[in-house]
């Protein structure tokens, strides 16, 4: 066989293969509307809370060492961006707020048929591996939520090692775990800095960036092999190899 041939494709998950981020959307609007019931306050208010909920969990670090769970730790932003807005501590309205944003997300979670159906073909042919960054008890959620197990050979979770993407270890581990070398693989993923980064530190053929949100990447940052809008795109790319183009 080919040395160069390619054997192995790797995906992220998250606006990936599922929109997480429309999911959270929604679950946001839910939520406001939870708050506004709640509290008696208008839009302004409760967009406000909703966007402080949102830079926490943005800047979240999480040590499990510490003793307290995930999802302590989500109810505690919420219920802090609640007292940093109305100036009034609701002891059970963060518990409430987190599972009914938490558990709209999961719901409206999914992959679609035609990605389904991607995956399907896309096995016939390679070994198709999930890595995903994130916390281990949140991403495995999703995953169990997605039911994308049966469409892979192997999922690695960034939270259950020393490091995440971009490192190159997690990428060593998952060409181990595949038995394969980075030259045979392809990494395709919505993030610059840990998918088409991470995939370029860790020698692979080529990365395919999906850039779902239009534009061009920023300025000064790695540049992807392959661009496209959508993973249902990635066929298209696929054939330049077979080519041995």
């Amino acid at each position: 066989m080919d040395r160069n041939s390619l054997k192995a494709i790797l995906f992220d998950l998250d606006n990936t293969l599922i929109d997480t981020a429309g999911a959270g959307v929604v679950a946001i609007q839910k939520t406001s509307e939870l708050l506004k019931t709640a509290l008696g306050q208008n839009d302004h208010c409760t967009d406000d809370i909703c966007d402080r909920f949102k830079r926490k969990l943005l800047h979240e670090t999480f040590d499990p060492a510490e003793g307290r769970s995930i999802d302590e730790v989500r109810v505690k932003h919420w219920e802090e961006s609640i007292l940093e807005v109305v100036s009034s501590s609701y002891p059970s309205l963060g518990h409430k707020c987190y599972y009914l944003w938490k558990n709209t997300r999961l719901e409206l979670l999914t992959l679609s048929p035609p990605v389904c159906n991607l995956l399907k073909e896309l096995r016939t042919s390679y070994k198709l591996l999930l890595l995903t960054n994130g916390e281990t008890h949140t991403q495995r959620e999703k995953v169990e939520a997605v039911g994308c197990q049966g469409y892979f050979d192997a999922i690695v979770v960034g939270g259950e090692h020393a490091e995440e993407k971009p490192s190159r270890s997690i990428f060593t581990h998952c060409f181990s775990l595949l038995g394969v070398q980075a030259l045979h693989c392809v990494m395709v993923g919505d993030s610059l800095y840990t998918d088409i980064l991470g995939g370029f530190k860790a020698g692979v053929r080529a990365t395919v960036w999906i850039n779902n949100r239009g534009g061009s990447p920023p300025e000064g940052s790695v540049k992807p092999d392959y661009t496209i809008s959508s993973v249902l795109e990635l066929p298209d790319i696929l054939a330049h190899f077979k080519q041995g183009s």
